[in-house]
């Protein structure tokens, strides 16, 4: 059969059958190539040299390397002839095989990775709620260390001045503290001096000067003295539990002073708990009938939440955020401050005898020691928290001062809490707790409905489908065919 170019270019009809039907590897010509390389392998006897049938596979060869697809086939014909082709179809199959390889390895180390990754993420998750429990026992323990031991000391040392002016003091002692941890943990030790630069760039560019010292320290020392101060005259009108209870309003005054002075966005759920806040300001004075040390306790507690509020404001205002070793920096500045300035007070109370003690070997000082220590330690564990866990646990540890100091006050002190009070404690905790949810938290609850709506309907769906299918193989079985209704 003579061969011949069709106009399409096609030969032979094997090659027209060839490219319609799709062969892999197909190329014009095939057929043709494939029979002029059975009559040049025919032609030579067995045992003889055929050095024409190496040159027409090399010549056959060279258009191997235009595509990659159309080597399929010239391999079969390739590992027929009698020397040396195969080796050609090992090393493609072995250059195949190694890039194989190098995907497969490469696909197995992005997934080591990925599942690397997620382990470290699950990890430092874990550890980040390990830390949070631990804080929360520690900062909710100090607090309420701190509350039913000035409790205990009004018993012999009634003088909340004082008691407030030399607890204060104690923070002078946080940087150093601060820096003992840097010591410990830090790769690159930095010298006291430089580290104390470092962190005093909280009060600007310049650091630390005198003019500062005096501007920005003089304002937050102050609010923090009064803070302190009608803190422990609450103590000595009301419970532990009620004047703990009344601080955590402090959380709606942070939330209206940010709105009114910093503009922060409105929160219908936040103004919620703070009229819960309120209202349970208003049942807690109520519950004595408004007269007495009932109403004054109150007001003090009220007043400390106040200023504590305005506190952190102008904190956020002024200085904006801060880091631990800046907070550290800044909290003992305070301290400092306090002792020098602020010093005088105590002095000239004692001298008018407003807070006159005598003689001094009969003030309680390991109290008064454990009071200031308990404060310091409560303080730490606070800025502590918020490097080493979630800020949401620090305010929780907060609130549950109040069943701790509860706890105590009943089993201890034997306090018989009044229904009232009993009723604007939890009023005012519940406030606290909506206080923590995220500014995202009506999206986040829509997306949680809408997954769990979307969960449903898909179960609903797999099991029509099951009982359709169900239904359909028992109708099978009884011979007739039932069609289930959507």
């Amino acid at each position: 059969m003579d061969v011949k170019a069709a106009p399409n270019g096609v030969a032979t009809i094997e090659d027209r059958i060839l490219r319609i039907t799709g062969y892999y590897g197909y190329y014009p010509g095939y057929s043709s190539q494939k029979s002029v390389s059975r009559s040049s392998v025919t032609r030579c006897k067995p045992g003889a040299n055929c050095p024409s049938t190496r040159s027409g596979i090399s010549r056959q060869l060279s258009p191997l390397s235009v595509a990659e697809d159309s080597a399929a086939p010239i391999l079969e014909l390739q590992s027929r002839s009698p020397s040396g082709i195969c080796r050609h179809s090992r090393v493609e199959r072995q250059i195949r095989s190694g890039e194989e390889g190098t995907q497969t390895h490469t696909e197995n180390n992005s997934q080591e990775n990925q599942s690397q990754t997620r382990c470290q993420s699950c990890t430092s998750t874990f550890l980040k709620v390990v830390w949070g429990f631990l804080i929360i026992l520690s900062v909710s323990s100090s607090w309420v260390g701190t509350t039913q031991i000035v409790k205990i000391t009004y018993k012999n040392f009634d003088y909340p001045f004082f008691m407030t002016w030399f607890s204060t003091n104690w923070n002078i002692m946080f940087f150093p503290v601060y820096y003992s941890g840097h010591l410990a943990t830090a790769q690159e030790k930095q010298s006291p001096i430089k580290k104390f630069r470092e962190c005093s760039r909280i009060f600007g560019e310049d650091g630390l000067t005198l003019k500062l010292f005096l501007k920005r320290t003089a304002p937050f020392s102050i609010l923090w003295t009064l803070t302190n101060y009608l803190y422990l005259l609450a103590l000595k009108k009301l419970t532990a539990t009620d004047v703990s209870a009344l601080f955590c309003c402090n959380k709606a005054f942070v939330f209206l002073l940010s709105w009114i002075v910093l503009k922060e966005r409105f929160m219908g759920v936040r103004i919620v708990a703070a009229i819960m806040a309120i209202t349970g300001i208003v049942m807690m004075a109520y519950a004595d009938g408004f007269h007495g040390d009932s109403i004054i306790g109150v007001a003090y507690a009220v007043g400390s939440a106040s200023t504590s509020a305005l506190y952190k404001v102008l904190f956020k205002m002024f200085l904006g955020s801060a880091n631990f070793g800046e907070a550290a920096h800044f909290i003992s500045t305070l301290g400092f401050f306090n002792l020098i300035f602020i010093s005088f007070t105590p002095v000239i109370l004692y001298f008018t005898k407003v807070e006159y003690w005598s003689p001094f070997s009969a003030v309680p000082w390991g109290y008064l020691c454990g009071v200031a220590g308990l404060w310091l330690a409560f303080n730490i564990l606070v800025n502590v928290g918020v490097v080493l866990t979630y800020p949401i646990l620090i305010s929780i540890g907060t609130v549950l001062s109040v069943p701790g100091n509860a706890a105590v006050d009943l089993l201890k002190h034997e306090v018989i809490f009044s229904v009232v009070r009993l009723g604007a404690t939890i009023i005012i905790c519940t406030g606290f707790l909506l206080m923590l949810l995220p500014e995202e938290w009506d999206e986040i609850t829509l997306r949680f409905i809408n997954s769990l709506k979307e969960k449903k309907s898909e179960d609903h769906a797999e099991d029509i489908t099951d009982s359709s299918v169900h239904t359909r193989s028992r109708s099978r079985a009884n011979g007739t065919v039932s069609i289930p209704l959507a």
